[in-house]
This record gives structure tokens, sequence and C-alpha cells, in this order.
């Protein structure tokens, strides 16, 4: 073997370990989420307060989106301890925000459907890993969705239109599997460019983690309106 390929050979692996430890944190973040609703499930109490004040609830969401802009915004200035922290902090956090799908759909539903997801998003992060074609028009286009879902979503607050719910939720799926496949993609680009120091390369770890986890998550939400069975 040529100084080449061995150049190649461990340009590979390194590529191969950063994204392990993307997956790594955000597979963290996912198993922390789930032990957290599965806590406050067990909380009559603090269940009970969480979902019939209005005010603990919205409080609890404007402190999720708090900290994802937060450990956005702020992540070069970040030290890793912190960054991580606030991953799983707000892990933890939109897992009690999550547990209402326990109360709304049967256990069976809720695991079929998060199996789904994970397949899902495996072959897409896959494809956004290997394929060499260039997918910021896909992010793009996914972005300017993402908005759109958003506000239609909003909209439909106050339409309460079911056919208008299951446009969004489809376009909605569609719009998070670009996203996955693009941002897996910008992960390796990222990591192309190379890092500053080892303690960017774990920042920014953590980021990418953070942003397939909210891929994830969405998706998983949007599969459970389809796959999910309601409790009777």
């Amino acid at each position: 073997m040529d100084n080449k390929s061995v150049v190649g050979s461990q340009a590979q692996v390194s590529e191969s370990d950063f994204l392990s430890k993307v997956y790594l944190w955000m597979s963290a973040g996912l198993g922390l989420s789930t032990a957290s609703s599965f806590w406050i499930l067990t909380q009559p109490a603090l269940l009970k307060a969480l979902f019939t004040n209005n005010l603990i609830l919205i409080g609890l969401v404007v402190v999720e989106l708090g900290l994802v802009i937060w450990l956005s915004a702020a992540i070069a200035k970040l030290s890793t301890a912190m960054a991580s922290t606030l991953f799983l902090v707000y892990s933890f956090l939109n897992g009690l925000t999550l547990s209402s799908i326990f109360i709304v759909y049967t256990g069976g539903s809720i695991a079929t459907t998060f199996g789904i997801t994970a397949g899902t998003f495996f072959f897409f992060a896959l494809y956004g890993a290997t394929t060499k074609k260039d997918l910021t028009g896909v992010g793009n286009l996914a972005l300017m969705g993402l908005i759109g879902i958003i506000l239609a979503s909003l909209v439909n607050i106050f339409l309460k239109s079911p056919a208008l719910m299951w446009v969004t939720t489809f376009i909605g799926i569609a719009v998070f599997l670009g996203l996955i496949a693009y941002d897996t993609q910008k992960l390796k680009n990222i990591y192309a460019t190379g890092f500053a120091s080892h303690e960017m390369e774990n920042k920014i770890a953590i980021i990418g983690a953070l942003t397939l986890y909210l891929d994830f998550i969405n998706l998983f939400i949007l599969l459970l309106r389809i796959f999910g069975k309601r409790r009777d």
C-alpha cells in the first residue's frame, strides 16, 4: 500500500469516528428523552401540573426553544462541557413534553413508529453520507418547506382543519427526510474543511447531534400521526 492510500484510509477512519461521535451524542439525547418521558409518567402530580397548567407547559417550551437558540448561536464560545450540558438538559426537558404521546397513543404503536422512524432515518442519513450529489438545493427547499409548515400549523390552530393537518403532515415528512440527508452531508462537508482544535471538533459533534436529534424527533411525531393508534 502506498502512502497516498494510507493517508486516505486514515482520513476515512477519522471521518467515520467523527460521524460516530455525532450519532452517539444523538442516541444519548434520544435515550435521555425517553427516560425523562417514562419518569414523569410515574409522577402523577407533576404530569397533571404539566398538562393542565398552560403557563407551565408554555414556559417549558420557551425554555427548550431558548436552549436550542443558545446552543446553536454560541457554540463557538461555549466550552465542550457547557455545550454537552445544554444538549442533555434540552433532551431531558423535551422528553417531559413528549410524554404526552404515551397518554394519547398506545405503547405498541409508539414502539412500532419509533422503529419505522429509526429505519427511515438510517436510510436517508446513509444516503446523505454517501451520495456524491450536492444536497444544498434539497436543504434550502426543505428549509423553505419547514417555514411553510410552521405557518400553516399556526393558522390551523384557529381553523382546526383535518385536511390541512394531513397536508402539513405529509409535506412535513418529505421536508424532514430531505433535512436528514442534507444535515448529514453538511456534517461531512464541515469535517472536510477541518477543525481548529479537538475541542471544536467535539462541539461541532454536539451541535450536529442536536440537529439530527431534532430531525429524528419531528419525523417521529409526524409518522406517529399516521401509524399511531389512539387509546380508547
